[in-house]
């Protein structure tokens, strides 16, 4: 009889975020291990300030947190868009660029008004995240020890339109066109995205993390 899948939480309650990593899990073999919820399953878990001054310290701060109130292992993420132009930001402020979090319609607005005069020869940047997995093991937990943790990223380097493009994806999708292709990411399919996004690649190196620790004979097997 084979072992059940473990139950992974993914600390987000952003809809786009859990099919999208359903889906690369999925494509890996990764998802067989795993029983992938979201905090919608957990109502009552915190909101995690992202007070980390990069992508890898907020994933962590946030899959740590959610770990901790679950007592399952936990993966979380930090992403965000770094335009050349604005020596690197909104970075991890991209989130809430215009002041209130997760306002995607006002965060790319504002960042194409900080672009207006900026021509295509400096609109350069790139994608980056930065993804998580604290996992706190029985034999840990018993002897005192801290849980496992890692920390995987990816990135996907481009240049910014002057207006948006596309009715997929989500966030700075609309506004972002990859090296070497002509469309935003928007403007790709779900596939297409997910096989060069920043997120993708974090995602399916946390993949192989996923299969070596909660796969049979992983660490939370033993």
């Amino acid at each position: 009889m084979g072992l059940s899948p473990q139950r992974l939480v993914l600390a987000t309650r952003n809809a786009h975020k859990v099919a999208e990593l359903n889906r690369i899990l999925a494509a890996t073999g990764a998802g067989r291990a795993v029983d992938l919820v979201s905090l919608v399953a957990y109502p009552a878990a915190p909101d995690v300030a992202e007070t980390g001054c990069t992508f890898e310290e907020n994933a962590l701060l946030k899959a740590r947190a959610i770990a901790a109130f679950t007592g399952l292992a936990a993966i979380a993420d930090d992403s965000g868009l770094c335009v050349d132009a604005l020596n690197g930001m909104p970075g991890v402020l991209s989130a809430r660029w215009a002041g209130g979090h997760g306002d995607d319609a006002a965060n790319l607005t504002l960042v194409l008004s900080q672009l207006a005069d900026v021509p295509t020869s400096r609109r350069g940047a790139r994608f980056a995240c930065a993804a998580a997995l604290v996992m706190p093991t029985a034999g840990s937990l018993a002897a005192g020890q801290p849980p496992i943790e890692r920390v995987v990223t990816g990135e996907l380097a481009g240049r910014l339109t002057t207006s948006p493009r596309g009715s997929h994806g989500f966030g700075y999708d609309p506004i972002f066109v990859p090296d070497g292709d002509t469309r935003t990411t928007a403007e790709m399919d779900p596939a297409e995205k997910d096989a060069i996004s920043h997120r993708g690649r974090a995602f399916r190196a946390l993949a192989a993390v996923i299969s070596e620790l909660l796969g049979p004979g992983g660490a939370a097997q033993q």
